[in-house]
């Protein structure tokens, strides 16, 4: 961890499993990769939305990279993702101990916790191109939509993004990388520390929002 992410953050990976630790750091810092998707933009031909979705979620990626700002950073998770999906999933066995009335402020950290180190870790991963498929793909929990990052040191990987329809347009619920979905690696670093602090989840709430 870099001295940049705050003591919540820290705290959280301190506690955490050494597997669980690289499998959310691999995974956050796969998904900062794809802010250079701005060189390399959705195919001008795709009228597939979740591409032009994801397109945009990129351009404004960017942007956030480019402050190294977290509550920039934090502003675009907040506008895109599915928090409140992704924050009752990662409590786990816990999310029943949580009030509705207090889970807004355990979104609020949350999010600020994925800024944070989201944005300490964009400046690491340098994008030659990104190469996005012309079609999502329509599945049992939402559309997908995949995409080949390249790096400068010539390593590749895969990256396929879960979208759920929001009205007219979507959220981002998850990223799969290398065949491993982010949100699972979530979910095991807040159930290990909300364990390892007497099953109490408010002293996640606490730790993410410091």
């Amino acid at each position: 961890m870099t001295a940049v992410i705050s003591s919540a953050g820290t705290a959280l990976f301190a506690h955490g499993s050494r597997q669980a630790r690289q499998a959310v750091s691999g995974c956050i810092g796969a998904i900062i990769a794809l802010i250079g998707l701005t060189f390399t933009p959705a195919p001008a031909a795709a009228a597939d939305p979740a591409v032009q979705f994801m397109a945009q979620v990129g351009r404004e990626l960017m942007a956030a990279a480019r402050t190294r700002s977290p509550g920039v950073m934090s502003a675009v998770i907040q506008r895109h993702a599915d928090v409140s999906y992704i924050g009752l999933f990662s409590l786990g066995s816990y999310r029943n101990q949580l009030s509705a009335a207090e889970r807004a402020t355990y979104y609020t950290g949350m999010v600020r916790f994925i800024g944070r180190y989201a944005a300490s870790e964009a400046p690491k991963y340098t994008v030659a191109k990104v190469e996005w498929s012309d079609q999502s793909v329509r599945g049992a929990n939402g559309t997908m939509v995949d995409s080949k990052v390249t790096l400068t040191d010539g390593s590749t990987y895969e990256v396929r993004w879960l979208l759920v329809r929001y009205g007219s347009s979507f959220k981002v619920r998850d990223a799969m990388v290398v065949g491993f979905w982010m949100t699972p690696f979530l979910k095991k670093l807040f159930e290990d520390y909300i364990a390892q602090n007497g099953g109490n989840p408010r002293a996640l709430v606490a730790a993410l929002n410091r």
